[in-house]
């Protein structure tokens, strides 16, 4: 194996298992909770399914903030959908996917996005990692971008996701106090 596929394998595997470590033991009443009002979580849309909040174009700057339920569909839908094009035959659809809706089925979920994704590290050799792949919203990468960028998604939510667990543990689950908005130039 060439150093830069053990490299990205090796990241690959450790990322996830930074994430997966801090999602075990998961409740859904932590998949759920809503630290401050107004998250984005995951919910059944009009036609049944439970999907992610994401909205419309134009996106809210900044967005809401996010459920640890939420982070962690994106996360596994994220794997999904970057094996889905890349290596699989891009024809899913975010609409399409009922997403789990709870925090055993999520983790389900981020364990199957991440089995294919080290699948389909593991069958390529050096230079394939060059070769342009396509990605879900019809832009082409290198191939080492997928693997890198999922690394990076891992590390940065699982962070997020960690940090969540405490704040829920120490709070015992309560909202957040919000501070009140402060008029400015007034």
């Amino acid at each position: 194996m060439s150093t830069r596929l053990a490299l990205l394998s090796e990241q690959l595997n450790e990322a996830f298992a930074r994430i997966h470590e801090r999602v075990q033991g998961l409740t859904d009443d932590e998949f759920f909770w809503e630290p401050v009002p107004d998250c984005w979580t995951v919910r059944r849309d009009e036609r049944g399914h439970w999907a992610a909040d994401y909205p419309e174009p134009p996106h809210p700057v900044p967005a809401p903030f996010t459920t640890i339920g939420w982070r962690l569909v994106h996360v596994g839908e994220s794997k999904l959908m970057y094996h889905e094009y890349a290596y699989g035959p891009a024809t899913l659809t975010f609409p399409d996917i009922d997403s789990a809706h709870t925090a055993a089925d999520a983790i389900a979920s981020l364990e199957e996005g991440h089995r294919l994704l080290a699948g389909d590290l593991s069958r390529l050799r050096d230079p394939d990692l060059d070769r342009a792949v396509l990605t879900n919203w019809g832009e082409e990468w290198p191939a080492w971008r997928i693997f890198w960028t999922m690394i990076d998604h891992d590390v940065h939510h699982g962070a997020e996701i960690g940090a969540l667990r405490d704040l829920y543990r120490v709070s015992g689950g309560a909202r957040l106090a919000t501070r009140p908005t402060i008029a400015r130039g007034a």
